[in-house]
């Protein structure tokens, strides 16, 4: 069933993000977000049915813009291939613009699991490094990749505090040197 789309909507998904952040998504209770918003939970279910389709709701955008993100790239690839510099900015910029989605992924693996996010993210460091290295990487190119790409979120999430400009300089600069290939 498709729901309205309104201003409630997105103001019960920013205090659900926040709650589920602090306290977990499994430990947060319908009712614990009806309440911070002031509504009752039969209003909270007219927009959600569930925490799981909740859940969902929050990381639909980035699960579709990380899978464009990588599209298009894979595209562009056929024509005029992003340098891994481009491809490194590009993905810190998507990690960067997500990372409180991205935490509440990690600190909720086994639920997120369920919901795919961690095979799309883990395939999109595959593909990532099918475009850095082409389609048949070493054993060594392609934990160089894990440990790019992988290390790139791990910087976006252990780093809150670092002005953005200067954590996607150091970050890109590590992520380069940890693939080990020329920063063109």
């Amino acid at each position: 069933m498709t729901r309205p789309a309104s201003g409630t909507r997105e103001r019960i998904q920013d205090v659900a993000r926040n709650l589920f952040v602090e306290k977990g998504v499994q430990r947060t209770s319908l009712q614990d977000i009806a309440a911070q918003l002031g509504i009752t939970k039969p209003a909270l279910y007219y927009h959600f049915s569930s925490r799981e389709e909740l859940v969902r709701s929050i990381l639909a955008p980035v699960i579709e813009e990380g899978e464009k993100f990588i599209v298009d790239q894979e595209t562009r690839a056929s024509t005029d291939p992003a340098s891994p510099r481009e491809l490194l900015e590009g993905y810190f910029d998507f990690i960067f613009r997500h990372r409180t989605d991205l935490i509440l992924a990690v600190s909720e693996m086994t639920t997120l699991a369920d919901l795919g996010l961690v095979d799309k993210v883990l395939g999109w460091q595959k593909r990532l490094c099918t475009l850095v290295f082409g389609p048949r990487p070493t054993l060594e190119q392609a934990t160089r990749g894990v440990i790019a790409f992988g290390g790139m979120q791990d910087c976006c999430l252990q780093f809150p505090d670092t002005a953005p400009k200067r954590l996607r300089q150091v970050t890109v600069a590590g992520a380069l040197a940890a693939l080990g290939v020329p920063d063109a």
